[in-house]
């Protein structure tokens, strides 16, 4: 397993920004894929089926290279499975704009998802030795850097493409960005995380592990329900304008950064324990006002309960994986992200299961009360 008792006295400040811009600079390469969709779907000549297959193609690539990531970390150290993850995910974004076939299209995106769960997992267990290190809560802040790096992304993205940029050069413009970037801070990501002893390649959750990576696969739901199905519940139950119906996302996607950018205070102040219970129950109780009431001043409400609350949750819950000790805490991280980044993958078709046999406002009411499982395990995971 990982030792980190050498790595606690030794990650300072430059390894805690170093951390910082590493999760930023995630953000904005993935979400710099999203304004590229159209283009895509043009490029191919595909309809919304084949695309959304094509889409799934993301998650089938993250989903395969998050456990293996966990024995890379071990095996290479952090550090360099963050280089070789992010040069993999610079070099494979422009042809994300070139590939004009299916097929082709198929394997580049297998080939992104592959890159961007390395990434995620590698820079969530560097996250954890220097957060141990700093001897006070960092991890909020680190995935708050995660969300600025999403927005900044999508939005210089789409900046250029209005300019007039081919989606080629606008992906040549953000591989610059991220590896000029990267090799500024390259020297000072932390070095010392290998494994002092063999890890299996693979290895199944066991014990405390899967219960945290079931409460992420509900909190990961909970925001994939939000990014998937806010527009639509805003269309077909508050009858909002399908052109201004992307707001209530927006809302959201606000409310959870700026959580995320005060949660480490919010943690260092309160402990982890109450911002668990209370973020979860905030969270539970903002979609439970969206769908309750029927007004639109109640939804925006509801949903900045909604970032607010869950800001902070899934940070607690890598803190709470890289502490245990029923598994090493590079392969505890990397079973905690694949189970819940299967909640981003299932949550919104189960939301749309309900749905068809309900409607939406049962379905997004049945993720505030799992929501409670997350309030209900507050004092066992933070013990």
């Amino acid at each position: 397993m990982i030792d980190l008792s050498r790595a606690q006295a030794q990650p300072g400040r430059a390894q805690q920004i170093a951390t910082r811009i590493i999760f930023l600079l995630s953000g904005f390469a993935m979400s710099a894929w999203a304004p590229l969709v159209p283009f895509v779907k043009i490029r191919l000549d595909i309809s919304d089926g084949t695309l959304g297959l094509l889409l799934l193609c993301i998650g089938a690539g993250s989903t395969f290279s998050m456990p293996l990531t966990g024995f890379l970390t071990g095996k290479l150290g952090c550090k360099t499975v963050i280089l070789l993850a992010t040069i993999v995910l610079c070099l494979d974004l422009p042809l994300l704009t070139l590939m004009d076939t299916t097929l082709g299209m198929a394997l580049v995106l297998i080939i992104f998802g592959m890159s961007i769960g390395m990434v995620d997992v590698a820079m969530n267990v560097h996250a954890v030795v220097v957060e141990k290190a700093s001897g006070r809560a960092m991890m909020s802040g680190f995935h708050g850097f995660f969300s600025i790096g999403c927005i900044l992304g999508a939005l210089a993205v789409s900046g250029l493409l209005s300019l007039a940029l081919t989606p080629f050069l606008a992906s040549i413009a953000v591989i610059a960005v991220v590896l000029l970037s990267l090799l500024g801070i390259s020297k000072h990501l932390w070095h010392d995380t290998k494994s002092k002893q063999g890890d299996p390649m693979l290895v199944m959750p066991r014990g405390w592990v899967i219960f945290l990576g079931l409460l992420c696969f509900v909190m990961f739901l909970t925001e994939g329900a939000m990014l998937d199905w806010s527009a639509l519940f805003l269309i077909t139950e508050r009858s909002v304008d399908p052109h201004n119906a992307g707001l209530g996302y927006t809302v959201f996607a606000i409310a959870m950064t700026l959580g995320r950018l005060t949660g480490d205070k919010v943690i260092n102040y309160f402990g982890r324990f109450k911002v668990l219970l209370f973020g979860s129950l905030i969270a539970c109780a903002g979609l439970l006002l969206s769908v309750g009431v029927d007004s639109l001043y109640a939804v925006a409400a509801g949903f900045i309960m909604v970032g607010l609350g869950a800001s902070n949750l899934v940070p607690i819950m890598f803190s709470a994986a890289g502490n245990q000790t029923s598994m090493p805490a590079n392969l505890a991280i990397a079973s905690v992200t694949t189970l819940g980044y299967a909640g981003i993958l299932a949550g919104p078709a189960l939301v749309g299961f309900i749905a068809q046999l309900s409607n939406l406002s049962i379905a997004l009411s049945c993720v505030a009360v799992l929501m409670l499982l997350v309030s209900a395990s507050a004092r066992a995971v933070t013990r």
